[in-house]
């Protein structure tokens, strides 16, 4: 028994060293010097305080502002510590209600807009956390934002032009809006 036992002890330790010590410090080495700001968060600091992350997404509710993609994360949106998507077939009644609802939230808001509602706007993403929304959602949305603001129409399309991030490499995914980024750069003109 003491002959398999202190072999399997010292393995026990080794392997022990080298997956908890060893490799999380390296990947977190190689993350500072390769990619510093996502291995810090992604924190966004406003005026002297951090307001967020570019890599999580936050909760707008107010007109003035261009509302994220609906976290499913519970008990609170947008919880990086309980980050899942709904899980929630297409056909489970419960989603259907939820996009239902969501349509008349974004209906009641901008009451003239015919516009179709873009999927991103009503649907949470897999993991919940989404900061990003699609070009289309950004679009659906600044006609309500500059009436809200009182701001020229075109000055906000403008904006969202700005803020717009292209697919990595040009092929890579979509054009995408990072919500806080946007709402910040709205908030700064005066």
């Amino acid at each position: 028994m003491n002959l398999q036992l202190r072999p399997a002890l010292a393995l026990f330790v080794v392997l022990s060293a080298i997956t908890g010590l060893v490799y999380p410090l390296a990947v977190t080495g190689v993350a500072q010097v390769a990619f510093p700001a996502a291995a810090n968060g992604g924190l966004i600091v406003h005026e002297g305080r951090i307001v967020g992350s570019e890599l999580i997404g936050q909760a707008f509710s107010d007109p003035k502002h261009f509302w994220s993609r609906p976290s499913a994360t519970s008990p609170m949106p947008y919880n990086a510590a309980n980050s899942a998507g709904s899980n929630q077939a297409p056909s489970n009644p419960a989603l259907a209600d939820a996009v239902k609802s969501r349509i008349e939230a974004l209906r009641a808001a901008d009451p003239g807009n015919t516009a179709p509602v873009p999927v991103d706007l009503v649907t949470a993403s897999a993991s919940g956390l989404d900061p990003h929304i699609s070009r289309a959602a950004a679009d659906y949305q600044v006609a309500r934002v500059a009436r809200a603001r009182g701001m020229p129409l075109e000055r906000v399309r403008a904006l969202v032009e700005q803020h717009t991030e292209q697919p990595l490499l040009g092929f890579i995914g979509e054009p995408r809006v990072n919500v806080l980024r946007l709402n910040l750069a709205l908030d700064a003109v005066r």
